[in-house]
């Protein structure tokens, strides 16, 4: 797959950390790039209800900023299999994800806008269902497009469900634990991508009110969601 990265127009990039290596990701201003060629004003996506993030740095964001999942016995995690697609039945999304790596400067691939209608999962993390945090992005709207794959996702609230279908038939189910926005100064690195002891999926897209002279969305809204038994 050929993929975008961003640049110049995107705003700040965030980091992910994985277990061996960080990496610089572009997803932070990927949910408006081409945003300068509407004419029109842009409508705002919903944004997480009562769910703000803390604004520091993203290093200093802690597991205390996001509500645990249920006492309940964690599910065992699955084998690695690749998602083909994501369901959330609250904001009528059926999306297909294609699968996203990093480009040679260490950027990470977002899907193309002419794809906005696609999601992205982060192959060099978990796949979802396995035990760890899968993360999968999409686009907020796209100049071409108007509102795409997740423009709804900041009006998830908890006990939400999600579902990833996998390409080894055994579909993983997810319920939403908490939807928080972010400054994309103050990702919650850790958080995203760090450690789980249980299966977890973050879905991740950009939020705030439209920037209208940097042409870009200044927050991220991250949901944050653990496997059901």
């Amino acid at each position: 797959m050929t993929a975008t990265r961003a640049g110049g127009r995107h705003g700040r990039p965030w980091r992910a950390a994985g277990a061996a290596v960080v990496v610089t990701l572009a997803m932070i201003g990927a949910g408006m790039i081409g945003a300068s060629l509407k004419t029109t004003p842009a409508p705002r996506p919903p944004q997480p209800l009562a769910q703000a993030g803390p604004e520091v740095t993203g290093s200093a964001v802690t597991d205390t900023d996001v509500p645990a999942p249920d006492t309940e016995a964690a599910p065992a995690g699955l084998a690695r299999s690749a998602p083909t697609t994501i369901e959330i039945p609250r904001i009528g999304v059926n999306a297909t994800i294609m699968s996203l790596g990093t480009n040679p400067d260490g950027t990470v691939q977002v899907p193309p806008l002419e794809q906005a209608e696609q999601a992205g999962w982060y192959e060099p993390g978990p796949s979802p269902g396995e035990t760890g945090n899968a993360v999968i992005v999409g686009h907020v709207d796209s100049a071409k497009l108007g509102p795409a794959v997740f423009f709804d996702l900041g009006s998830l609230v908890p006990g939400d469900t999600i579902t990833v279908r996998r390409a080894d038939g055994q579909p993983a189910t997810f319920r939403v634990d908490s939807v928080k926005s972010y400054p994309k100064t103050a990702f919650p690195t850790e958080l995203v991508y760090g450690p789980n002891d249980r299966p977890g999926l973050r879905v991740v897209t950009c939020g705030g009110q439209f920037d209208e002279t940097v042409r870009s969305y200044p927050d991220n809204i991250v949901v944050f969601a653990t496997l059901t038994t």
